[in-house]
């Protein structure tokens, strides 16, 4: 009797303990979803070509739009800017059974990301970089699936970056 007084006990209090606020981070399915910033786009826009793709093709200036995995380095974000780096879907990032804590620092594949990230500035109207924090700005992650809509900027080394004026999150990648 005492033992199912006991598991009745635990499992009310496991119960409660699902309903209250957590800090636990959000599963890519809430990634995105719950923003209201002008800056997140409900509606995934056509044609995004990969960021290793855009490295290639796309010129200094061009409007451009990319799909990336937020990552390249174990700080993507960038503190107090809306500013972060994104790597092309087809590099793969170390697997949780690799025991990798930091996987979106792709540190098994640092030759392949040199090819292949480009950096994101959330940009206002006024072409102006958005101060603040990014994660909640976006209410993104490292390693969520963005689509980014922006004018390319490409310097002497040929790194990309791109001033986006709408991001959308893929739900559940």
């Amino acid at each position: 009797m005492k033992l199912f007084f006991r598991l009745g006990l635990l499992s009310a209090l496991l119960l409660t303990m699902g309903c209250g606020p957590t800090n636990v981070a959000k599963t890519n399915n809430d990634v995105g979803m719950q923003t209201n910033s002008k800056y997140v786009s409900t509606v995934e826009p056509k044609g995004a070509i990969p960021v290793g793709e855009a490295r290639e093709v796309i010129a200094d200036g061009q409007e451009v739009t990319l799909v990336g995995l937020i990552g390249g380095s174990s700080k993507p974000f960038v503190d107090g800017l809306a500013a972060f780096t994104i790597v092309d879907p087809k590099v793969p990032y170390c697997a949780d059974e690799e025991g990798c804590p930091t996987p979106w620092d792709y540190c098994c594949q640092t030759d392949a990301v040199k090819q292949n990230i480009a950096t994101i500035k959330v940009v206002d109207e006024a072409g102006k970089l958005v101060a603040g924090n990014v994660k909640e700005l976006l209410n993104v992650k490292e390693l969520s699936t963005v689509v980014v809509q922006g004018k390319a900027k490409r310097d002497d080394q040929g790194n990309l970056t791109v001033a986006a004026n709408q991001v959308y999150v893929r739900p559940g990648e």
